[in-house]
């Protein structure tokens, strides 16, 4: 049986990073880790083909010569796979759908042939039972969470891996928080549930042995949701890994609970780590309890943040605004918060209430669940109806996008960061297309944009004040070119 698996297209958002990777010669940013790791629960004896539709064209050819398609993404992807999917109902394939899209609204998607839902290490291998004996269901639920220590590494030789700016590793999956507007314990639980140390270790050098020397991602819900099981067994690992290795360098996510740790940060950054996502939410303790943020409350947020930063890693931050307890003076303050944390890669969004999770439950009761949720946080809107009112929460977004995303702000942050941030001790490998980067820093930044006073300023101010890090520097500059690129198309 010929199996297609397809990949929607992620639109432009913060994260996407579309007009960054550019600069170095990529397509994509990420790599679609989900279904891969799906291709490696079908049968081997089935030829796959795989089509990502950020970094290549779905083609006729590809659909008439499949049996099977496979579809899985997020949210955001809806758009996409909804195009796809009508495609493929005007061929002779049979259709499969699944991941995050499809678990949260499956009723969304009549047309399609099979919903197998959940995490697929539970459900696949019901479906695909189903199928050998001729009575395949429509829908596929899982009752519980999957054990890790059995899921397969992802087939990674199905994707040209040179037209991703990163590839992806999961270690864990589930958060031992219960923040309200989150959907991750609804999907993979509260339990951090962990991958042995030889399935990360067969993954990191099947990258590596493949030719990779540049970023990979720990796409785990939270990576810190284990601490002990980091610091006595994962990370020494990973410190041994790369006693041999030359660029491999990581970034994940984690909670503000990582700054209370100095062993911990400190076992990170020798383990190859040089950045970490963390949801900041809000500098508002009464929004923090109103989210059920309780890791951020109680807590100096500005020294958390510069504590990471003198770790070595750098801190990339989530922030919403719109929750019921918001004043007036919320989105200031968020500005303010940003500018003095110097938190450069600042991700700010509308609340939005997924659907699965406490606040779209507790929001759908009180009839202010108004639209599909987009997972869009830089589309301008929001699926609920927020107690300050649209307009003026969304007059206050804009405000607060418009302030930090203005080149003499933005490059400010960077000094910030710059200054308190400890040098990486592991780098990525100079390739050609790293080194042409700076030439095209120079010229679309320094020459043809409207930020070029502030990015020149900058170089030079590194290059005097803190030369080792001068290739974070050009980073940051083209990451500030793709932020405010999505602001200036789809906020401002």
């Amino acid at each position: 049986m010929n199996i297609l698996l397809i990949y929607p297209e992620i639109p432009d958002t913060f994260w996407s990073f579309n007009y960054a990777v550019r600069f170095i010669g990529k397509k994509a940013a990420f790599p679609p880790l989900g279904l891969l790791t799906v291709a490696a629960l079908l049968p081997e004896k089935w030829p796959k083909k795989f089509v990502d539709t950020n970094v290549e064209r779905l083609s006729d050819t590809d659909l008439v010569w499949a049996d099977m398609v496979f579809i899985g993404g997020m949210t955001i992807q809806r758009e996409s796979a909804c195009r796809i999917i009508d495609r493929c109902r005007t061929f002779p394939v049979t259709l499969v759908c699944g991941g995050p899209l499809f678990t949260s609204e499956p009723e969304q998607f009549e047309t399609v042939d099979h919903l197998v839902l959940d995490e697929a290490e539970l459900t696949l291998p019901l479906f695909l039972s189903d199928l050998k004996n001729g009575g395949a269901k429509k829908i596929y639920r899982a009752r519980g969470f999957s054990d890790l220590g059995q899921t397969p590494a992802p087939l990674w030789h199905l994707l040209n891996i040179k037209r991703y700016a990163s590839l992806s590793v999961q270690f864990s999956r589930g958060c031992p928080f219960n923040c309200d507007f989150c959907n991750v314990t609804a999907l993979f639980g509260h339990r951090p549930r962990l991958k042995t140390l030889d399935q990360i270790i067969g993954e990191l050098d099947s990258i590596y042995n493949m030719g990779w020397r540049s970023s990979i991602f720990f796409v785990d819900d939270n990576f810190i949701g284990n601490k002990k099981f980091l610091k006595d067994h994962l990370l020494p690992a990973l410190i041994r890994w790369r006693s041999d290795k030359k660029g491999c360098v990581f970034f994940t996510e984690s909670s503000i609970n990582l700054a209370d740790d100095p062993e911990l940060l400190t076992m990170m950054v020798k383990a190859g780590f040089d950045s970490v996502f963390i949801g900041i939410e809000s500098p508002d303790e009464t929004a923090l309890s109103e989210c059920h943020k309780v890791q951020n409350k109680n807590r100096d947020l500005l020294e958390s943040v510069a504590i990471i930063h003198r770790s070595g890693l750098q801190v990339m931050g989530g922030f919403i605004v719109g929750f019921d307890s918001d004043p007036p003076s919320i989105f200031q303050r968020q500005i303010d918060f940003i500018q003095k944390s110097g938190i450069v890669m600042a991700m700010v969004g509308m609340l939005q209430a997924p659907p699965g999770t406490r606040l779209f439950d507790r929001l759908q009761r009180q009839s202010r669940v108004v639209k599909p949720f987009t997972g869009d946080n830089v589309d301008g809107t929001t699926n609920i109806l927020p107690q300050m009112g649209m307009e003026s929460l969304s007059k206050g977004y804009q405000l607060i996008m418009k302030q930090i995303y203005s080149p003499a702000n933005y490059y400010r942050r960077v000094r910030t960061q710059l200054r308190a941030l400890k040098p990486p001790e592991v780098f990525q490998p100079l390739d050609i297309q790293r080194f042409l980067s700076f030439f095209r820093a120079g010229l679309r930044l320094g020459i043809l944009g409207k930020e070029r006073f502030c990015y020149w300023q900058l170089i030079l101010w590194t290059l005097v004040r803190r030369p080792r890090l001068i290739s974070v520097a050009v980073t940051l500059s083209i990451y500030g070119y793709h932020y405010r690129k999505i602001c200036e198309r789809y906020i401002f």
